[in-house]
């Protein structure tokens, strides 16, 4: 693996977990009932899960499969859904992956980065 590669892979990791943290506490730390009567939170919502789809695209391919046990492949799908089929976001999934699946999932990335041996 170049420099170059580590560099994109630990950025992207990176950037999942800010986004995860974002949506803890801007979204999931209002509650269930503040993000059902708010359009401007369910909109916000949307757009993290987007960016995490976007973040874990930019991951290469061997290093999804040498790393399982993330769900990388359906925090891709939920981006794609939120992107090309906003019409038909059902806003409790969207609760449910931004408040029980997303913090599990940023577990994993925050194991995965301290297992990764510092770059020279």
């Amino acid at each position: 693996m170049t420099g170059l590669d580590r560099s994109r892979i630990d950025g992207s990791l990176r950037d999942l977990l800010r986004l995860s943290d974002t949506a803890a506490n801007a979204i999931v730390a209002r509650g269930k009932e503040a993000y059902d009567a708010d359009i401007a939170l369910r909109l916000a919502a949307e757009s993290i899960l987007h960016k995490i789809g976007e973040a874990v695209a930019r991951l290469p391919g061997e290093f999804i499969l040498a790393n399982p046990h993330v769900s990388w492949r359906a925090m891709k799908a939920t981006r794609n859904l939120v992107a090309h089929n906003h019409d038909q976001v059902d806003c409790d999934i969207l609760w449910n992956a931004l408040a029980n699946r997303l913090p599990l999932e940023a577990q994993h990335i925050r194991e995965i980065l301290e297992a990764r041996p510092t770059s020279r």
